[in-house]
């Protein structure tokens, strides 16, 4: 009898190949971690995550604001806007008062404290409790992903503007 065909030795033979596998998974996601590279995990929890999202009700009354809407808290000047686009697409072209703040790094900066969010990004620093938070992106996908980032965090009242960029330069022109 083949001692390396035997079921009596396979089965512990495929066990510590899978938890040495596993292992070296685990470490080389712990690696990634550790050198700074914070876009891993939101990607991961992203995609991962078990706690309540948005999704589905990003498009209700309460978590978007239209083109219409936007025009006019711009023109009191009373909106936190963010857009959440990669910087490239942000200098194409963007809502004005728009503070771009891309969609892989909206966990950390929303967890800066206020002081260092003000330094880093010229602007005010968010509270959780603010209701004139808006985020935007090309068409309000990555918006309606920020959004549930936000919310996540505890920025309840946080809105998107549905259809992003795309809208606005539609209804409002640029």
């Amino acid at each position: 009898m083949d001692v390396l065909h035997s079921s009596v030795f396979r089965g512990p033979v495929l066990v510590m190949l899978s938890l040495l596998l596993s292992r070296v998974f685990c470490q080389v996601v712990t690696e990634v971690n550790r050198r700074s590279y914070p876009t891993v995990a939101s990607f991961v929890r992203t995609y991962t995550t078990s706690s309540p999202t948005c999704e589905g009700t990003c498009d209700d009354e309460l978590s978007v604001v239209t083109p219409s809407q936007l025009k006019v808290m711009l023109s009191n000047h009373k909106v936190q806007l963010f857009d959440v686009r990669n910087p490239d697409e942000y200098q194409d072209g963007h809502i004005p008062q728009a503070v771009n703040l891309p969609l892989n790094i909206v966990e950390e900066s929303l967890k800066l404290p206020p002081k260092t969010f003000q330094q880093t990004f010229e602007v005010k620093a968010p509270g959780k409790d603010d209701d004139n938070i808006v985020f935007n992106c090309r068409t309000g996908v990555r918006s309606g992903k920020a959004l549930d980032i936000a919310r996540q965090l505890g920025f309840h009242r946080a809105r998107h503007l549905k259809g992003g960029y795309v809208a606005w330069v539609e209804q409002e022109g640029n």
